[in-house]
């Protein structure tokens, strides 16, 4: 048993950094789209908040039944906020 939980942790641990990767590659080029584009405050929150609606939108439609709509919309809701904080951080430094 303590090797498969060992193998689980290593499993967790490569997921997390593949999703982290996918992360801070989606906030490369969300910042580059952006940059210059001259969007107010409201105007990315509008961007942001419609990116979830259509992940969720998305999501839903994909369903393979192993997420329930509340998981998914939480997990959408998290990765938005985690690219949208690394977008919002690099448009502000210039």
């Amino acid at each position: 048993m303590p090797s498969r939980l060992a193998d689980l942790i290593r499993k967790a641990r490569r997921l997390a950094a593949e999703r982290d990767k996918l992360i801070d590659g989606l906030a490369t080029e969300w910042t580059r789209a952006l940059r210059g584009q001259g969007l107010s405050a409201a105007d990315l929150d509008e961007l942001w908040a419609g990116l979830v609606e259509e992940a969720v939108r998305r999501g839903g439609q994909a369903g393979d039944g192993k997420w329930t709509a509340q998981a998914w919309r939480h997990e959408t809701q998290e990765v938005i906020a985690r690219v949208r904080k690394k977008v919002e951080t690099a448009l502000d430094e210039r």
